[in-house]
């Protein structure tokens, strides 16, 4: 008879890695000697883990470096907020700004209110920190499987924070060994500059000299390029497939 184990606890380590994918102000910053406590003290993760998830906490309490706050605060916002492959909005990478992220979103709130949980103004259910908020709230075996239906967008992050060289990978391999899935990069579509992104065609393509200064004439129409699909991506609650 092949023995039973019980997953290990890891509703701790979980709470810990959603508060190191949060910004990291100075109340943060100040709780980051408790975090690095807590994952040692639950052992969820392996010895390789833990020691790649203590850099990145050194690296934001600024320790035996001469790096200012701001700095750090700033370099939060290059990583997650300019950029769509390392968007932690799980949607963004399944539904882009297509309609279908609004009921995505419905149902995924729908989730937690039926947990008993509820949402704080301001906030999406989609972030990837209240996503792990409420996967700590489960079972260990429930919030394993929980992990594992969005692995594969843990996937796509992951492998465009490694692109990026970003001390930040270590958390989402973190998450994705909590699944029990490996950590590998994956195929990560280019992105456009963010200026690119949000670019908007002049207003009739420029009146002194196209649009209605030359009456008569064939006009351009212009089109601007949106950032490249997120490769496909489906079952996540809420998600359609």
């Amino acid at each position: 008879m092949k023995a039973f184990h019980a997953p290990l606890p890891m509703a701790m380590t979980l709470r810990v890695l959603a508060h190191l994918l949060s910004y990291p102000d100075a109340k943060l910053r100040a709780h980051l000697p408790e975090l690095r406590t807590a994952l040692h003290d639950e052992r969820a993760l392996t010895f390789g883990r833990l020691a790649e998830l203590d850099a990145l906490i050194d690296r934001l309490s600024d320790r035996g470096q001469s790096r200012r706050a701001l700095d750090i605060e700033a370099d939060y916002v290059e990583l997650f907020d300019r950029g769509r492959g390392t968007a932690l909005h799980l949607f963004e990478h399944v539904h882009g700004d297509s309609r279908d992220r609004g009921p995505a979103m419905v149902d995924l709130l729908k989730t937690y209110e039926a947990a008993g949980l509820f949402m704080g103004p301001g906030e999406l259910p989609d972030y990837l920190p209240v996503v792990l908020e409420y996967a700590s709230t489960q079972p260990a075996e429930q919030a394993r499987a929980f992990l594992g239906e969005v692995a594969h967008i843990l996937q796509v992050v992951f492998s465009a924070l490694l692109k990026r060289q970003s001390a930040h990978a270590c958390v989402l391999a973190a998450l994705l060994d909590l699944a029990g899935e490996k950590a590998q990069p994956v195929p990560v579509p280019p992105e456009p500059e963010i200026d690119e992104s949000w670019e908007e065609p002049l207003a009739f393509g420029g009146c002194s000299t196209q649009g209605q200064a030359s009456p008569g004439q064939p006009q351009p129409i212009q089109i601007v390029k949106r950032a490249a699909a997120a490769a496909a991506l489906h079952n996540l609650p809420g998600a359609s497939a």
